[in-house]
């Protein structure tokens, strides 16, 4: 399997924000729901492509470009009131009590499906405990360790979602310490020289996926593919965010949402020659369709109130769906091989149940937990008085 998902992160907390990027985030995190319900029928009956929603994993790289932009807007003008302290705890406050939570969850969902690996083995409860705690702390397995309790090669098998969060970390720490210091013309040539090496890993599939589905395992090839995937998106994020200049676009929204599922659902394209144009495809994508759709996003604004309440709810949504959905998915495609069903056509019923069950999750989690929480740690160690 290739995890291919990872919202990103809201604007600091004294900045207005572009309400309409985190309205996509969310439509775009919801596509990596769906995209996983035909990854499931890919997995359950063993074909090597994906149906339908074919390219739904370039949300994640959406997710980068997000990251960047939202990083560079809300951060990069305040470092000489903030140290990196102050903004590495921000940031932990912003990500770490969801991967908490989708840890839990996790834990709960592999305790319901047996403890099985999808070889048919079950994982003692002693590894389960120190995979959850690895979890909780981003640390990843390495494949073939006893912690590695679900047997695929997964850096975190409780909730396989959770590889993206590892290179969104790699990334603040990467623009805390370096990125953030260079002049725009130096992260223009950063962006280009990343790009020219992004362009080369992929169109020369040296993953051997096919597509873009890097980064989810801890091997060679996934781990440095996985980090020039978000290096190279995330770089182009925050140059947009120092170069943006708005201009006002009626029904953004919906035009970058109607974009977003039109590139995740093209057929996929078969590799010919020493180049594979599934995986150009996806690489034109990420290098220039996706940022024009950030700077769409960017450039809008809710006008009506139907689409300000969609866009507030997808928005807030977001990030708790990546987080809640995978652990999820884990019993539906368990349940897909069991029932031997392999089509949409066969569970409608089922599918649609677990959408909706990841996102009333999603929303629970949230009021429940993450806003609760983060208020309180806000509060205990950015808010109060020094």
């Amino acid at each position: 399997m290739n995890k291919n998902t990872t919202p990103s992160v809201n604007f600091a907390d004294t900045k207005p924000h572009y309400e309409l990027l985190d309205g996509l985030r969310g439509v775009a995190a919801l596509l990596v729901v769906v995209y996983h319900i035909f990854e499931g029928y890919a997995f359950a009956g063993g074909k090597g492509v994906i149906d339908t929603i074919n390219h739904g994993l370039l949300a994640v790289d959406f997710f980068f470009i997000l990251s960047g932009f939202v990083i560079s807007y809300a951060y990069d003008d305040r470092w000489g009131k903030m140290t990196i302290g102050d903004f590495f705890k921000r940031r932990l406050i912003r990500l770490h009590p969801m991967i908490i939570i989708g840890t839990i969850i996790g834990v709960v969902t592999f305790l319901i499906g047996g403890r099985h690996q999808w070889s048919g083995a079950v994982t003692p409860y002693s590894w389960v405990m120190v995979a959850m705690l690895l979890t909780m702390f981003l640390i990843p397995a390495v494949p073939g360790a006893g912690y590695e309790v679900r047997g695929n090669g997964e850096m975190y098998p409780l909730n396989g979602s959770m590889w993206s969060l590892f290179f969104e970390y790699i990334s603040n720490i990467l623009y805390a310490l370096i990125i953030r210091r260079l002049s725009t013309k130096l992260l223009a040539v950063l962006a280009v020289v990343l790009g020219a090496v992004h362009a080369w890993i992929f169109t020369h599939d040296m993953a051997g996926y096919g597509m873009m589905g890097v980064g989810w395992t801890m091997d060679t090839i996934n781990f440095w593919g996985g980090l020039v995937r978000m290096m190279f998106p995330f770089t182009v994020g925050m140059l947009l965010a120092r170069t943006f200049k708005p201009r006002k676009i009626k029904g953004a929204f919906w035009l970058c949402s109607a974009i977003l599922i039109f590139l995740f659902t093209r057929p996929f394209i078969s590799a010919q020659s020493c180049i594979n144009l599934n995986c150009l495809y996806e690489v034109i994508c990420v290098a220039f369709i996706l940022p024009a759709v950030v700077w769409l996003g960017a450039c809008g604004s809710a006008e009506a109130k139907i689409t300000k309440r969609i866009s507030n709810f997808l928005g807030e949504i977001s990030y708790p769906l990546y987080l809640v959905q995978y652990p999820i998915m884990y019993l539906f495609f368990s349940w897909l091989i069991k029932n031997q069903r392999y089509t949409f056509g066969e569970t409608m019923g089922v599918s649609i149940l677990t959408v909706v069950t990841c996102v009333v999750l999603a929303y629970a989690s949230l009021k429940l937990y993450d806003e609760p929480v983060r208020r309180w740690l806000a509060k205990k160690f950015i808010n109060k008085k020094k």
